[in-house]
């Protein structure tokens, strides 16, 4: 099962997975499991947050997670994704079990090799921010944070550098860096860009495309994005019009109001 809280005085929702049925077993039974979470955004597939981990669980630690899987300003924020419409947080779980042992019986333990020991152990440095180190995905470098989002980009569109022939690493990791900010602007909400902002976006993806990025997917939805927001600036600058002639109106108005009180007043006067 999963455990989500969020401890007061901190700003991140924690999440963990939890082995229920391991309270109920031999102390000595312990199980490897690969599991991973994944934060759902719900407008925008490539920005969701996912974690995994391979991992033992025994009796003693039924559970494994991360503290600081998401900020609570990102989770909630009007615009994140992660919250649609006032519903509810999306999670998915998938978990494998790879391995079954009990430590209590030496012949079981002795089978369990030096280097898969190694791959088994957990490691406190998995707690630890990796942001400074590049880890490299499907030959680009990247930070700690972003190889979830660009495995994800591979594993949905796998012919995406099929025509990228650059050799040198730190024009492919630059590269690789415009398509993700690329991605990141057109995932915002239509009503916090521009036409600017995604003719800025449109040179942008023009470029990745040149240097041999598929990306067919990408430009299909610039212009969506590009063509709602011609529709959303003319449907602005003829409300803006409507809004001017009418406030024009008004004061045209007012003033012919203000003239009728002061003849209004003068003919009392005469009157009188």
């Amino acid at each position: 099962r999963l455990i989500a809280f969020s401890k007061k005085g901190t700003d991140s929702l924690s999440l963990y997975l939890e082995a229920v049925d391991l309270k109920a077993l031999p102390s000595g039974l312990r199980r490897f499991v690969e599991y991973s979470i994944t934060i759902v955004n719900q407008t925008c597939e490539e920005l969701s947050v996912r974690r995994e981990r391979r991992i033992w669980f025994d009796k003693n630690t039924p559970n494994w997670g991360w503290p600081d899987m998401i900020s609570l300003f990102n989770l909630t924020a009007p615009n994140s994704g992660f919250l649609v419409n006032g519903g509810g947080v999306m999670v998915i779980a998938e978990v494998e079990a790879l391995e079954v042992i009990d430590t209590l019986n030496p012949s079981q333990v002795a089978e369990i090799s030096e280097d898969r020991a190694h791959d088994y152990s957990s490691s406190s440095d998995e707690l630890q921010n990796k942001d400074d180190v590049a880890i490299e995905v499907n030959g680009f470098q990247v930070l700690h944070s972003q190889v979830t989002q660009v495995k994800a980009i591979f594993e949905k569109h796998p012919d995406l550098t099929s025509n990228f022939s650059l050799k040198n690493q730190q024009i492919k990791n630059a590269y690789m860096y415009a398509l993700l900010d690329l991605i990141k602007t057109l995932c915002k909400a239509p009503k916090e860009l521009t036409v600017e902002d995604l003719n800025k976006a449109d040179n942008m993806l023009s470029d990745l495309i040149k240097a041999g990025f598929n990306l067919d997917w990408l430009r299909q939805k610039l212009d969506q994005g590009l063509d709602k927001q011609i529709a959303y600036d003319t449907r602005i600058r003829e409300l803006e019009k409507q809004v001017k002639k009418r406030k024009l109106a008004l004061t045209e108005l007012e003033g012919d109001l203000e003239k009728e009180k002061a003849a209004a007043s003068v003919a009392t006067i005469f009157s009188d």
